[in-house]
């Protein structure tokens, strides 16, 4: 679904009370009843209530149902959207949205400025602008290619069941909010969490090189050190990424003054340092999670298959192994470092969410370190596109690097 803001500056204060009681109206109503949405809109005389319905529904933020028992509506994925902008927006959290540039299976990435920048994000103005004036919006669309396995698996959320797409959204945008606000915090290479509200989270912008798009780098033993030591440090603050992948990890060029290269690599090549940049967690677990060593073994395998096939680098060591990365969560010595996971427990992400939205990915049929519905994938890897609608192993050999 794109993302259209032509009509966020029109709509009046009513039409906003009347959209909100058609979310809250949503939690227990697969359609809202139209007594219902005028009761919870709280506004005076339904003929207000009617007119703003009926610009509602022009703007595509909610949509009436055919063949429905009784009149009413439901919440539209666009009337998500302008609800989660609206409170940004109210935030201060960001000043308006520009081109999309990243689309994949379960999220829209979107460039959007900050309050304080001078002037509205362009296609091009991400390669140029510095990172303050620059942030990424990102929409989490969790059931927008599964809706058939959806309406099949509809009983395992209770009361929620008719909102499901719209909760799991929300969850998985909380999820990555809390995880990435804490690795910043902790001193983890990940984008700065800025905002959040419903199913989107405002972040930094890193600028960088998607590991997938390089075809070389100057040292592949010791990049690879690298990723496997940031998998052990997630563990050792308690986390399991799950889905760590090229697809996942940005890569950064920096001189020794510190200044960021371009993807060109401006600074001379000996000079240049590469910074890994971890993103995308709302498939992090615990490493008390269940299949946490499935998942761990997982990321390992995914790095060691990539740097194996892309740059024919194999270590001469084996593991890591996740029995020694678990021994290691707390730190070294038990205590000496945070455990991420249960401190976004404690803030408010509790271990019954997350399995609500482990449980709902298995059920809906998507293939967590993919992103791929199990009924999509096997069309998805004969056509030969990776999870973004890129091709992975049939790149154009000229849009890959070098660093």
């Amino acid at each position: 679904m794109k993302l259209d803001t032509k009509h966020l500056r029109y709509l009046s204060n009513e039409d906003w009370r009347v959209l909100t009681a058609v979310e809250i109206g949503s939690k227990n109503h697969e359609v809202v009843p139209t007594p219902l949405i005028i009761q919870l809109s709280n506004l005076r005389g339904g003929s207000g209530v009617h007119k703003s319905i009926s610009t509602l529904a022009k703007a595509n933020l909610i949509a009436r149902t055919q063949n429905a028992k009784y009149d009413g509506y439901r919440l539209t994925y666009g009337g998500l959207d302008y609800l989660a902008l609206h409170t940004h927006l109210k935030r201060n959290a960001l000043y308006s949205t520009g081109p999309c540039i990243g689309a994949g299976k379960e999220s829209d990435i979107y460039l959007c400025a900050p309050p304080t920048a001078p002037n509205p994000p362009s296609k091009t103005s991400h390669q140029h602008q510095p990172d303050e004036q620059q942030c990424v919006l990102k929409i989490h669309r969790l059931g927008r290619i599964s809706f058939r396995s959806i309406k099949n698996n509809r009983d395992y959320l209770g009361k929620r069941q008719s909102a499901s797409w719209m909760y799991m959204s929300r969850l998985a945008a909380q999820k990555e909010f809390a995880f990435m606000k804490a690795l910043g915090e902790n001193g983890f290479n990940v984008p700065k969490a800025i905002a959040w509200s419903r199913h989107t989270v405002v972040m930094s912008l890193i600028e960088g090189i998607p590991l997938r798009a390089v075809k070389e780098v100057g040292d592949p033993a010791g990049l690879y050190s690298e990723l496997i030591e940031v998998i052990l440090r997630f563990a050792e603050h308690g986390l399991i990424h799950g889905d760590f992948n090229e697809f996942n990890i940005m890569l950064q060029t920096r001189g020794e003054d510190g200044a960021k290269a371009d993807a060109k690599g401006e600074a001379e090549q000996s000079s240049l340092s590469v910074i890994p940049y971890i993103i995308d967690f709302p498939q992090a677990v615990s490493v008390d999670h269940a299949d946490a060593k499935s998942y761990f073994d997982r990321d390992v395998h995914c790095i060691k298959t990539f740097f194996d096939r892309r740059f024919h680098f194999t270590s001469s060591e084996p593991g890591p192994y996740f029995e020694e990365a678990k021994a290691r969560a707390g730190g070294r010595k038990k205590g000496s470092c945070k455990r991420i996971d249960i401190d976004v427990e404690a803030s408010g992400f509790s271990r019954q969410m997350a399995k609500e939205l482990h449980k709902y990915m298995e059920t809906v049929g998507v293939n967590v370190d993919t992103g791929v519905t199990t009924d999509e994938e096997s069309s998805e890897s004969e056509e030969g596109n990776d999870k973004d609608g890129v091709p992975s192993e049939n790149v154009d050999p000229r849009e890959l690097l070098h660093i």
